[in-house]
């Protein structure tokens, strides 16, 4: 589990810093999973891909608390846990200039601009970011609580290395939508499904922009619920431009 100086229990001071390389004690290509739920994603890929670093952010502590139960249960050594916020400790970790920004527009402003005096930029980029059935935030005038917008596309940029890879999965349409909007509409990504798989329930039923079931993506809880209530699962994946 890893440290750092906060301002609250999930939201990092604005300028800690954390040594990715020193906190796994090697330089490796990164991986990143936001709300990993119980480890099951993070720890399946950390363990079939050992030459792999692999971060899971998870901002609530009991689910932080069953990752690393699990981490140590299946010996997933290359997995560190930090129990934060992503969409206020990313920033951070990555030295960007929207870090310590609470003003949504400005951080929206701010998108993938990296700030070379903070300490967090000279941390390594990640090569894949993975927002997989993030909470849905179902009822009209809760989506805006949903993690997935343009000011966290900007962040996520940010993060990624040249050729790094956001990939995104849910099982609630209307997100999925949205998903794939963000993405596209992005001036940070490239959707490479841009026009595949339309979808005759999506709001613009001919545009599609949707990827197939990434093969890295195992059957989590998460997943299984959601096919168990007849829900579709929609993939997203866009690449940094």
């Amino acid at each position: 589990m890893l440290d750092a100086p906060r301002t609250t229990p999930s939201s990092l001071a604005a300028d800690a810093f954390i040594g990715l390389n020193d906190a796994f004690g090697r330089e490796a290509p990164l991986a990143i999973e936001i709300g990993p739920g119980s480890g099951e994603q993070c720890v399946s890929w950390a363990l079939a891909h050992p030459d792999w670093n692999v971060l899971a952010i998870e901002a609530w502590s009991p689910g932080a608390a069953r990752c690393l139960a699990r981490i140590v249960r299946e010996g997933a050594e290359n997995v560190r846990i930090l129990e934060a916020d992503a969409a206020q400790a990313l920033p951070i970790l990555f030295g960007l200039t929207s870090a310590g920004e609470n003003d949504p527009a400005r951080i929206a402003e701010c998108g993938a601009e990296v700030d070379s005096g903070h300490c967090g930029a000279s941390n390594p980029r990640a090569s894949e970011i993975w927002t997989f059935f993030p909470d849905p935030w179902r009822k009209k005038r809760h989506h805006k609580r949903r993690l997935v917008n343009p000011a966290f596309a900007g962040i996520v940029a940010g993060c990624l290395g040249d050729g790094g890879v956001w990939r995104l999965a849910t099982d609630w349409d209307d997100y999925a939508w949205q998903m794939r909007s963000v993405v596209e509409d992005s001036p940070y990504f490239a959707n490479p499904y841009a026009g595949e798989r339309p979808d005759e329930n999506d709001d613009e039923p001919e545009r599609g922009g949707f990827a197939p079931r990434w093969d890295g993506r195992i059957m989590t809880r998460f997943e299984q619920r959601g096919i168990d209530a007849e829900r579709t699962v929609h993939d997203i994946c866009g690449h940094v431009c």
